[in-house]
């Protein structure tokens, strides 16, 4: 199997890499420095169906944890997000935008609160790791950083509650969204939160010892015979429809978090004190200058976008496309894009310059999609 990339000991390899590539993983991509499956059904839109219906095992091993602990743990994990996270109880999952000195966005992980001193951050693709340990060591905190040996599983699809009730008991069923609950496995507590990647429903369990992955993927490889699963990975048609963004993709350090809908994370009023605060609150008192729409755009089934695809109104850049896909359920394309203000509005004609060449009419639309 062919993988496109020159491995070496730099890309990390996951518990469950023996276990996809055996499964008849088709290609991966380096998401903080450790393969990610991209690829496993003929097609993209055969696996969309699949992850509709029924339940798929995704590795998910990239989503690497970042531990904050310490009397001071509370303070820096604040300090480097808008939202306020003083009313998070232990079991709860948030999702925060941690952010620069300007406002723009470092990273858009998911915390889950251990302790009320002890924290993980669930990180996309930036290095948060080097980023909490630098402001801990100017700020002078007391806490414990450190990248621990968590190794996340995702089971998404319509059946993964029937699944893991059946593996790890019915109190699966009362986790709520956003929540996690923790879970024998062979002698183990395991964490087990309901969230994930997908629109479709689903858990993600941040497996504790790398050792235990291969039993852990095999346990659920086998019950889920019977519901029909197959092994799968963030779905680009899904994600798209469902307008969820990708960090690197949509968004980078050069946007806010204003910018791409997240304003009802953002505490501004001075209560809650953050890096960032006096940039954000300037961006928000005049008003931002662009912000994340879906464009819905004709023609055949559109290529990749590996690179973003400029948004037009007459002669006049607009905004441009980030991630593009054909939609199987509107029969049309669609593409997640910034597009400026005065251009924003629902049912704006626009013009999507493609990458092979087409010019496709197109209008802008609210998200999700579908």
């Amino acid at each position: 199997m062919s993988d496109g990339l020159n491995m070496s000991r730099r890309i990390r390899r996951t518990p469950y890499t023996d276990r996809v590539e055996t499964a008849g993983v088709r290609g991966f991509s380096v998401v903080n420095h450790m393969l990610l499956p991209k690829a496993f059904k003929p097609t993209v839109e055969q696996d969309y169906w699949h992850l509709r219906e029924h339940v798929q095992l995704w590795d998910v091993s990239c989503q690497r944890q970042v531990e904050i602990a310490g009397p001071d743990a509370a303070k820096l994990v604040q300090w480097m997000t808008p939202r306020d996270i003083s009313k998070a109880a232990v079991g709860h999952c948030l999702y925060v935008p941690i952010v620069d000195e300007t406002g723009g966005l470092i990273n858009d992980p998911v915390l889950l609160k251990l302790a009320n001193d002890r924290f993980w951050l669930s990180i996309a693709d930036s290095d948060v790791l080097l980023y909490t340990k630098g402001l801990a060591i100017g700020a002078g905190l007391d806490v414990y950083i450190c990248e621990p040996d968590v190794s996340p599983l995702a089971v998404q699809g319509p059946k993964a509650e029937d699944l893991l009730a059946g593996l790890f008991g019915e109190d699966i069923r009362q986790i709520g969204f956003f929540k996690y609950g923790i879970f024998n496995f062979q002698g183990t507590k395991q964490l087990i939160a309901r969230s994930g990647y997908s629109r479709q429903g689903g858990f993600e369990i941040y497996l504790n010892d790398s050792a235990l992955g291969p039993a852990l993927w095999d346990c659920i490889w086998d019950a889920g015979q019977s519901y029909n699963i197959t092994p799968g990975c963030p779905n680009l048609i899904e994600r798209i429809e469902g307008g969820l963004f990708s960090y690197g993709n949509e968004m980078t350090r050069e946007n806010n978090p204003l910018e791409i809908g997240l304003g009802k994370y953002c505490t501004l009023d001075g209560s809650v004190e953050f890096i960032g605060l006096k940039a954000l609150q300037k961006i928000a008192s005049e008003g931002v200058a662009r912000e994340m729409r879906g464009i819905i755009f004709d023609g055949v089934p559109c290529p990749v976008c590996s690179t973003p695809w400029p948004v037009m109104v007459d002669n006049q850049q607009v905004g441009q496309i980030t991630s593009a896909i054909w939609s199987p359920r509107l029969k049309q394309n669609v593409g997640l894009s910034m597009i400026e203000r005065k251009y924003w509005d629902n049912g704006q004609a626009v013009t999507v310059f493609c990458a092979d060449k087409s010019l496709r009419n197109g209008n802008v639309t609210t998200l999700p999609f579908i």
